[in-house]
């Protein structure tokens, strides 16, 4: 690959909360791709300084940035991208590691088209390395519940990769375990909206794109492999908790107020229903993580309404899945993206 320029550098930001040991794999994988302009951003979102003693005397081309709190990922990339002086931005996750040439073929894929504002690689799991990975497998899809799912993935089942979706395409949202962006597309809009704190914010940041009139793409030939759940455990309440708020924030505001209404009622039905399964299987923490979320949506009408008056849909939405994939999933059976799709 020829000597890269001011014009396709990459700067890579990385929120970071947790053990050393998991950051430290993920730079010396950094170390060795083969891309010739990178930089690498650590946002530190431990608000103990010298957390990260170690990473900085090992890895000294580290920019590191301190935290005076826990912005979560959301925040934790925003902070990153005020240093950053590439032309694109990679949000990574940091218990990733990835395959030498990835980046390579994700600028190559952005570059191919000026209306593509992201994209992200194939997402692998790091212990089964021939199955996909529950983050994004290779491109996230949604449907029109606000239910994501991936190409790989729908729910709890994950697929083996066996080269079923090598295809490069649009996609509807870019897994925030690792995609690229364009800076300036992500300063236009803002950057992440901090509220979400963690989890479905790189959702509604493609969505934003798409409103624009920007694809996203995944770009599969550039692959990485996942931990998943080093930050937030997939077991946490709190998981839950983000997970339904960011979602339910997504319907009633990224979408016309006429689809909006019309989609929250068939949408709550399905999380009582989730609700009445969690009480069931006697996860009490889970239960209450869901009608939390209702909570803090009945509580926060009015930043509802705000951010609402700050989105303007300039561009149709194409690419949304019109039938739900709960419905696909429990009822019918449909367990793939490929059976649902």
């Amino acid at each position: 690959m020829p000597r890269g320029t001011k014009q396709n550098r990459v700067s890579i930001i990385i929120p970071h909360i947790g053990k050393q040991e998991i950051l430290q794999e993920c730079l010396d994988s950094l170390n060795k791709t083969h891309y010739p302009e990178l930089e690498i951003i650590v946002v530190n979102n431990d608000a103990r300084y010298d957390s990260l003693k170690t990473i900085k005397n090992k890895f000294p081309n580290v920019k590191l940035i301190q935290s005076e709190y826990n912005r979560g990922f959301a925040g934790g990339c925003n902070l990153g991208a005020q240093h950053a002086n590439g032309n694109y931005l990679l949000i990574l996750n940091n218990d990733t590691i990835h395959e030498n040439d990835w980046i390579q073929h994700m600028v190559q894929r952005i570059e191919s088209d000026k209306n593509i504002s992201a994209v992200q690689p194939k997402v692998k799991n790091y212990k089964r390395r021939d199955y996909f990975d529950y983050a994004g497998g290779s491109g996230g899809l949604m449907d029109k519940y606000c239910f994501p799912y991936a190409r790989g993935r729908v729910f709890n089942t994950i697929e083996k990769d066996n080269g079923q979706y090598d295809n490069a395409c649009r996609i509807f949202w870019a897994s925030g375990t690792a995609f690229l962006t364009r800076k300036h597309i992500f300063h236009q809009l803002g950057g992440f909206d901090e509220t979400f704190f963690a989890h479905m914010e790189e959702i509604d940041y493609h969505w934003k794109c798409q409103m624009l009139g920007y694809k996203i793409w995944v770009e599969p030939k550039s692959v990485v492999y996942h931990h998943g759940g080093s930050a937030l455990p997939a077991a946490s309440p709190n998981k839950t908790f983000l997970n339904y708020r960011n979602s339910l924030v997504l319907l009633l505001t990224n979408y016309p107020l006429n689809t909006s209404f019309k989609l929250f009622f068939p949408r709550i039905i399905m999380e009582f229903i989730s609700l009445i399964k969690e009480l069931l299987l006697f996860r009490w923490d889970h239960a209450f993580s869901i009608v939390r979320s209702w909570i803090w949506i009945i509580f926060h009408l009015s930043f509802l309404y705000k951010r609402r008056q700050k989105l303007e849909m300039n561009e149709e939405i194409d690419n949304i899945y019109e039938k739900s994939i709960v419905i696909k999933y429990y009822l019918m059976g449909k367990k793939t993206f490929s059976q649902i799709n």
